[in-house]
């Protein structure tokens, strides 16, 4: 008989260590539902796929039940005589979306989905002139904003192939410099027309410098506009003091309001009512007090507002105002400072579970340059297919990128020390060390 493999090597840290750390920094896990374990040896999921979609808030399920009961009840009446009247009901957003964004709420509505709301903001924003036609995105940007920045510059009658410059990470390194960025900006800043950056990389986790990269890009004369998907809900934002254009932002992420849920755009204020601006126009564009005279000419407010087309859709926007409800009571700072605490106690798991295995975090080390996303490469075989392994044999459950990227992302709101002790044990048991 062949002798027994020996079991792999198990990060040092202790599963009492983990329920220690939970016990004394426990989170608000009891505000969601938890998946249940499809394998392993616990009930509930160790849950780290909340960057690719969020958890259902216990809340939710009734807050939306008693909004359809309102259309039961009430037919169209419900447009005024609601609980929650659905009129005005998008203004019940505004205000916790902003402060999530550090924005105005005159700056700040929840409207459409992300690239859509990317679309009409760029209507505005990315308007080619003369030398200045160049949009600046990363390498490793989202594929829909690639794909929606290329198809402007057609609608522009450019080449998106020279019009669309992707600046890539330095050769032997995984993400983006602040200096590579500025200094782009202040070698070629002429050529510029936007810079539309993901506030957090989706693929590394890296979180940009915001403020910098915004003064560098204005500096330049060019509109600095940011993808906030990976970053709102995230990270502490402050779009209006850091002078940011524009930006757009989904919810069904960190956000946690469900697949496909609304999304959030903000303008700055100092481009609020400039009538100089082009902007597709709908019934939601006009002054809500004039909107049912029915005339045929918009007067538009001088709030983000402007940029809204159709009335909003009640029963998709009462998850989102459920979450933002969440957020505000629990605050920014708050989750902030608990993301640093987990996200450094999975790094530390890490880092004992990846110095013999064919696996690299990609993620930058320095807490300040991300949000609270490790990205693991692996070396060997398919990250799809880790993945399953992970959630089938252990009961985790991650986020592929093919072809060899595995995320994983202890959410501050529901995501414990536990769940990340689960991650190092997952990896130990189903990545094989490399010989030496």
């Amino acid at each position: 008989m062949n002798a027994p493999h020996p079991a792999p090597p198990r990060p040092t840290a202790s599963e009492d260590e983990a329920r220690r750390l939970d016990a004394a920094d426990p989170g608000h896990r009891h505000l969601f539902h938890v998946p249940p374990a499809d394998g392993g040896r616990y009930p509930q999921a160790a849950y780290l796929a909340g960057n690719s979609l969020g958890l259902q808030p216990l809340a939710t399920r009734d807050e939306l039940l008693a909004d359809l009961d309102a259309w039961r009840r009430l037919g169209v009446e419900g447009h005024l005589e609601a609980q929650r009247p659905w009129l005005p009901y998008h203004e019940l957003l505004t205000e916790p979306a902003a402060r999530l964004v550090g924005a105005l709420p005159a700056e700040t509505v929840v409207m459409n989905s992300l690239t859509v709301n990317l679309h009409l903001l760029m209507v505005s924003f990315y308007r080619p002139s003369g030398r200045r036609t160049r949009i600046v995105i990363e390498d490793s940007a989202f594929p829909s904003d690639s794909y929606a920045v290329r198809s402007q510059a057609r609608f522009h009658g450019l080449d998106p192939d020279e019009t669309v410059v992707r600046l890539r990470p330095r050769p032997g390194e995984e993400t983006l410099r602040t200096e590579d960025v500025t200094d782009y900006l202040a070698a070629e800043g002429d050529r510029v027309a936007l810079v539309l950056l993901g506030g957090v990389n989706y693929l590394t986790g890296e979180l940009l410098d915001v403020p910098v990269i915004t003064a560098a890009g204005r500096a330049a004369g060019a509109i600095v506009g940011w993808d906030l998907a990976h970053a709102a809900g995230n990270v502490p934002l402050r779009l209006h003091d850091w002078d940011v254009d524009f930006a757009a932002w989904c919810s069904y992420k960190y956000l946690n309001s469900g697949p496909g849920a609304l999304a959030g755009a903000f303008v700055h204020e100092r481009h609020l009512g400039d009538p100089t601006l082009q902007r597709f126009e709908g019934w939601w564009s006009t002054e809500a007090a004039t909107r049912f005279e029915m005339t045929p000419v918009s007067r538009p407010p001088a709030t983000v507002e402007a940029w809204q087309i159709s009335n909003p859709p009640i029963f998709s926007m009462g998850p989102v105002r459920t979450s933002l409800e969440l957020f505000d009571a629990v605050g920014m700072t708050t989750l902030r400072e608990r993301s640093l605490r987990l996200t450094g106690y999975l790094e530390r798991l890490l880092d004992e579970v990846t110095v013999d295995r064919p696996l690299t975090v990609l993620t930058p080390r320095d807490p300040a340059r991300r949000g609270c996303q490790l990205s693991v490469r692996i070396g060997a075989g398919s990250a799809a297919e880790l993945a399953k392994r992970l959630r089938s044999e252990h009961g985790v459950i991650a986020d592929a990128r093919e072809p060899d990227v595995v995320r994983f992302a202890p959410v501050p709101l529901y995501s414990t020390f536990h769940d990340c002790w689960r991650v190092a044990e997952a990896l130990a048991a189903t990545v094989a060390e490399v010989s030496r």
